[in-house]
């Protein structure tokens, strides 16, 4: 994996588990609409050919030992992208649903706002896409929960395509929410006084496999992002009384 060369260049990162069969695709669709970009594939220990795939598709490819789950995932392909000096990084999932023609969108947002980041968002348009009953539930749950937290609203808080700036990177390597980071990741930012902005994308659906969050698993989701996100104001307030 080589160093940015430039103060401006950008990464895009995929975190990868067990996608063999989307994730070649879905490389070379990012080196079509950005074909300077290097493309970094986070392996979680997976266990089929999903990093002999991304290789030969051209990517970067860093293998994890031990399967640390999606936020273990993410973060280490952030350690990486802040130690090699890139002052961007864009997060593509590997299952397909994220179009990469919104890369160059999302990065223009960063350079040219400020914004620490920037969510690629399938509702903040007006649009209601479909999405599974418990799923969606959760997602308006979310959207109630953190309208006063963040001081505005956020349409689409369950969103992984998003981009972030340096100042993200560095606070990224040393506070990063292990299991389900898209809605904890906000916290951590309007702790800090970060800003986010939301640009309106299509989503597609997955190219292969199905999503982690299954119906079982959707009740003990939703408990567990908002214990986090109650967790994380209550470290933070409790740094504020220290100092």
């Amino acid at each position: 994996m080589r160093r940015a060369s430039g103060p401006d260049q950008f990464l895009v990162i995929i975190p990868a588990y067990n996608e063999q069969a989307a994730i070649a695709g879905v490389i070379r669709e990012i080196h079509q609409v950005v074909p300077s970009a290097p493309v970094l594939v986070i392996d979680d220990s997976s266990a089929d050919s999903t990093p002999s795939e991304a290789a030969a598709a051209g990517a970067d490819v860093l293998r994890l030992p031990h399967h640390l789950g999606l936020g273990g995932c993410v973060q280490a392909g952030y350690k990486l992208a802040f130690e090699l000096g890139y002052e961007f990084v864009i997060r593509v999932d590997g299952d397909g649903q994220h179009n990469p023609q919104y890369i160059p969108r999302i990065l223009e947002t960063l350079r040219e706002t400020g914004y620490h980041m920037v969510i690629g968002s399938r509702f903040c348009d007006g649009q209601e896409i479909h999405t599974s009953f418990a799923r969606s539930v959760g997602i308006r749950l979310f959207r109630i929960v953190l309208r006063p937290i963040l001081g505005k609203p956020v349409h689409d808080p369950t969103s992984g395509f998003v981009g972030v700036n340096r100042k993200a990177l560095e606070v990224f390597t040393r506070s990063f929410p292990l299991e389900y980071p898209e809605i904890e990741t906000l916290v951590v930012l309007q702790r800090r006084r970060f800003q986010f902005r939301e640009i309106p994308c299509k989503m597609r659906p997955r190219r292969t496999g199905r999503s982690s969050i299954t119906a079982a698993k959707s009740f003990y989701y939703i408990i567990h992002v908002l214990l986090g996100v109650f967790v994380n104001i209550l470290k933070f307030e409790g740094r504020q009384r220290r100092k």
